[in-house]
């Protein structure tokens, strides 16, 4: 079996604490980090638990430095996911079964049920919820934000190779070419709300064992508890990985003590036990670490709105296919810096991530150029929306 994370360098620690996590009870599980960033640091070649690391410009993406440069640092750690499930078939032809788990989970016991479940099904993923609420506040902490967020949680996915595995990743890997943004009036919450429609083109299992993918957003149905020995459940059923969502927020402590108050429920162990995990780790070090996607090549911070103007204008896709190099005369940041303010706010002010995509290809269409789709479909987009 081989697990990965996808993770930008202010994650690593994280991702320490999960690869020695899942070492320590699966040691013959090979663990590959793929790294959002241009280079690999030291911190990560050195570290004995990562078996590869493997830098997104390496999974054959077209027009990288045009991709990457469209997304925040959050967007692009999971717009990438797919693409890492194919790169790495493709480098171990022989391995049958891949997994993904987000670099802030913590591994506390043998993935047995997995491992037998990827025996006989090919795409496995776990639903945030595996019972419905009972109190008003938790349909809305819960159930609420999983209708908005996704109704399975992306913190994990696993697949077994198979024919129809793999056209399930290619499906996903190229939506999220296009379309892994955090814009949940548009329909979008990065990768993750692909998978609602995803039971619907492939024949997937919703894997509800309790002791997966435990996280703020199921405490409310799923209660840890421990034996004589130490051993960790969850509703009588073995912990297998607990998901510190939110953790840097502070949402994660939020939610915890909201739904267990009880101050000695072995839920704040875990939390306290993760906190000093992740500072042996080097968290206070390193958790604060520059995206090396996130300046112009003259070192000056990219705008949101910049990233905005550029992925919502196809001209400047096609003009500009480096964005992030600053060097030339006729850059995009020259460019991009000469624009009054108003040329900003139809990114700011939209809140449909597709009405977006059809007012700056409105000018692509005009020209004869082609955008993000064809120039038959934008014509009838046009004539839809009377503009």
């Amino acid at each position: 079996m081989i697990v990965f994370t996808s993770v930008c360098a202010n994650y690593i620690p994280k991702a320490k604490v999960l690869a020695n996590s899942l070492k320590r009870h699966n040691p013959d599980t090979m663990f590959v980090l793929g790294l959002v960033e241009r280079e690999v640091s030291d911190i990560a070649k050195n570290e004995s638990k990562f078996d590869l690391v493997i830098t997104s410009s390496e999974l054959g993406i077209e027009n990288f430095e045009s991709f990457m440069f469209k997304h925040s640092i959050v967007e692009a750690a999971t717009a990438v996911k797919g693409h890492m499930f194919l790169e790495l078939m493709r480098r171990f032809p022989e391995e049958t079964k891949f997994v993904y788990l987000d670099p802030d989970i913590q591994v506390f016991g043998e993935l047995l049920e997995l491992n037998q479940l990827l025996d006989a099904e090919d795409i496995v993923l776990t639903p945030h919820l595996c019972e419905p609420e009972d109190e008003m506040h938790a349909i809305m902490d819960n159930e609420i934000c999983a209708l908005k967020h996704g109704v399975f949680n992306l913190g994990f996915l696993a697949v077994r190779r198979t024919e129809q595995s793999h056209k399930f990743i290619k499906w996903w890997a190229d939506r999220l070419l296009e379309f892994c943004y955090a814009d949940i009036p548009g329909g979008l919450f990065t990768d993750q709300r692909w998978m609602d429609l995803a039971p619907c083109f492939f024949d997937m299992h919703a894997f509800k064992h309790v002791g997966y993918n435990i996280a703020p957003w199921n405490l409310s149905k799923r209660k840890i508890s421990k034996d004589t020995e130490g051993n960790l459940f969850v509703n009588g059923h073995p912990l297998r990985f607990f998901h510190f969502s939110g953790f840097d927020s502070g949402a994660n402590e939020q939610m915890v003590s909201r739904y267990c108050p009880d101050p000695k429920d072995p839920v704040y162990q875990l939390r306290n036990d993760y906190i000093s995990l992740q500072e042996e780790a080097g968290q206070s070090e390193l958790g604060n670490t520059t995206w090396s996607y996130n300046s112009y090549s003259n070192g000056i911070k990219i705008k949101n709105k910049d990233r905005e103007y550029y992925r919502f204008t196809t001209e400047m896709q096609y003009r500009y296919p480096n964005p992030f190099d600053a060097s030339a005369t006729d850059s995009f940041y020259a460019h991009v810096n000469t624009l009054p303010e108003e040329s900003f706010q139809p990114a700011q002010q939209a809140h449909n991530t597709m009405r977006q995509l059809w007012r700056y290809t409105k000018e692509d269409y005009k020209s004869g150029g082609l955008g993000l789709v064809t120039n038959k479909v934008i014509k009838k987009l046009l004539r839809q929306f009377g503009k």
